[in-house]
């Protein structure tokens, strides 16, 4: 075997690239024969013998070899240490122009040896593209359809390159949503199902190809696999469901497909959707919680959902979930929930829903996840609610596990949300008894950490709620205020040349609440705050000017 393979390589050096002779044929299926044998042994003989370089050529002929040519090449391109000499070799530019050949065989060789070379190298892949592989392989897929093997071969080749994102934009410009809508629809085998949707994954990914899929009429194929699968145990079946609607709630991610198929309410894909979240499968009750999220991203869709009974289809479901829960399909419907109570018409309704009972349920939770949508959807709905934010802000369970979350130091997002709820209850209520509850809990000093946090937005609700809270009950609060060292943390604020105005304004009216209190007035006066203050009546913000001014009046007084 070893002399033979020597004995065709050498022969192959010497070969003119025209030369259609058998003996070159022979040398082929003779290297064929001892890659099948021993594919690294022979891939390495070939490269010592330098027998690369002249497969531009043997390609560049387009004769009776050229499938054999390309077969040995994607054989040797399996070994990761042939992928360079091949790239070294040239092979790529005539591999590429092959793929605008008739030849079944030609196209299907060719595209293996591209694809081999080719293979994790987001630099080569990268390189296919601007040369224009795309259209020419979507092309391909249309016009030979009925090859397995080539279908095959083109989706593989789409799986990889659609992972970069440079290959979106080319795909959008091609019919390649109307191909694969059309492929999916005429499957029946579970594995090629697949192969297209490891495909279409990616694809999605892309707001105009999402709506390309819309229209090519992707979600009908998708609601048809959920129905043939919903009460299937079979493994395949169970994989093919989530990925049908795991698929169908990303093509909702894009305003204009989401939109599209929202249809003002009416649309029987959104009916469809919604009909899943009381159905017994947690797979689709997920899809069926997150679609809802997806449609509730503008007001209108929101005001029509919560007027048709929406939330109590995610009540109902979220009940079901309180007792060792599925915590995906939790997050998901509590999402759902925040973002349905964003429009203030909603916020009413939702509350005499009973929104916030259910959401409490979920207090005891131990998973972040859920605990941060908990937070945001009583956030949400308390806004500009001043009942409701009364009623939630004096109940001391509800407080004092806000308090706990505020020290969540693993987890930011919980940790930021419990501290924006702590200051909203405050803000929106104006309640004394809210106040009152808080201080208690042991609120007031995470407030003030929050009055240094780095975004403005958390600074500002945190002073706003710190002044409510000396207006209110400053002496209930005041051994919390000396202790979390309030008069120094307004000091810095006030200082700092990167506090924002609002953050300088509100510090200053803070600062006029808290001088009833005597060890936190003396603390104002050892921190010559006057002369802060003094300094800030020139601010180029007018009325943070003025606020130096009334407040500087203020200090004097009482000085």
């Amino acid at each position: 075997m070893a002399d033979k393979l020597s004995e065709a390589l050498k022969t192959l050096k010497l070969s003119s690239a025209d030369s259609t002779s058998d003996s070159v044929e022979g040398c082929l299926d003779c290297l064929l024969k001892a890659l099948a044998h021993n594919n690294v042994e022979t891939s390495g003989k070939i490269q010592e013998m330098g027998v690369l370089a002249m497969m531009p050529a043997l390609l560049s002929a387009q004769n009776s070899c050229t499938p054999k040519v390309a077969n040995i090449i994607a054989e040797v391109a399996k070994n990761e240490f042939m992928r360079s000499p091949c790239v070294e070799a040239g092979l790529i530019p005539p591999l590429v122009q092959l793929l605008n050949c008739k030849d079944q065989e030609i196209l299907l060789q060719t595209g293996r040896a591209l694809g081999n070379i080719c293979y994790d190298s987001h630099s080569l892949q990268a390189q296919l593209i601007s040369m224009g592989v795309i259209p020419t392989l979507v092309r391909l897929l249309g016009v030979h359809s009925q090859n397995t093997a080539l279908t095959e071969m083109c989706l593989i080749a789409f799986g990889n390159l659609a992972e970069l994102e440079s290959s979106k934009e080319q795909f959008a410009s091609t019919n390649i949503a109307e191909e694969l809508v059309r492929l999916f629809s005429k499957q029946v085998e579970h594995e090629k199902k697949e192969m297209i949707f490891e495909v279409l994954a990616p694809l999605a990914e892309n707001d105009v190809i999402k709506l390309q899929l819309v229209d090519a009429g992707l979600v009908e194929c998708l609601l048809e696999v959920v129905a043939q699968t919903v009460d299937s145990d079979r493994e395949e079946d169970v994989a093919q469901l989530k990925t049908a609607s795991d698929l169908m709630v990303l093509l909702l991610l894009g305003d204009e497909s989401m939109q599209k198929l929202f249809e003002g309410g009416k649309g029987s894909v959104f009916q469809r959707v919604l009909s899943w979240v009381p159905s017994n499968n947690h797979q689709l009750q997920l899809a069926g919680a997150l679609a809802i999220a997806n449609f509730a991203r503008n007001d209108g869709n929101c005001i029509h959902m919560v007027d048709t009974g929406i939330v109590q289809k995610l009540l109902e479901l979220l009940d079901r979930h309180v007792e060792e829960g599925n915590v995906t399909v939790q997050h998901a419907a509590l999402s759902a929930l925040r973002n349905l109570a964003i429009p203030v018409v909603n916020k009413s309704k939702m509350l005499l829903a009973g929104v916030s009972d259910v959401v409490l349920k979920f207090l005891k939770s131990e998973m972040p996840p859920v605990q941060f949508k908990l937070l945001g959807t009583l956030r949400m709905l308390i806004d500009t609610q001043a009942d409701a934010a009364e009623q939630l802000g004096t109940k001391t369970k509800l407080v004092e596990r806000l308090v706990e979350w505020c020290e969540a130091k693993d987890h930011a997002g919980v940790m930021g949300e419990s501290n924006r709820l702590l200051s909203a209850l405050i803000r929106h209520s104006k309640s004394k008894n809210v106040v009152r509850t808080v201080i208690q809990g042991g609120g007031v000093k995470h407030l003030v950490t929050m009055a240094t946090s780095e975004h403005m937005i958390m600074q500002n609700e945190a002073l706003v709620a710190l002044g409510l809270i000396a207006a209110l009950d400053l002496d209930c609060a005041e051994k919390d205020f000396v202790s979390a060292n309030l008069v120094q943390v307004l000091h810095k604020l006030l200082t700092d040349d990167h506090s924002a105005p609002e953050i300088k304004y509100n510090s200053m009216i803070l600062i006029c609440s808290i001088m009833g209190s005597e060890p936190l007035h003396k603390e104002v006066q050892s921190l010559a705050f006057i002369d802060v203050v003094s300094r800030l009546r020139s601010h180029e913000n007018k009325t943070v000017a003025h606020q130096a001014s009334l407040t500087e009046q203020r200090l004097t007084a009482q000085s």
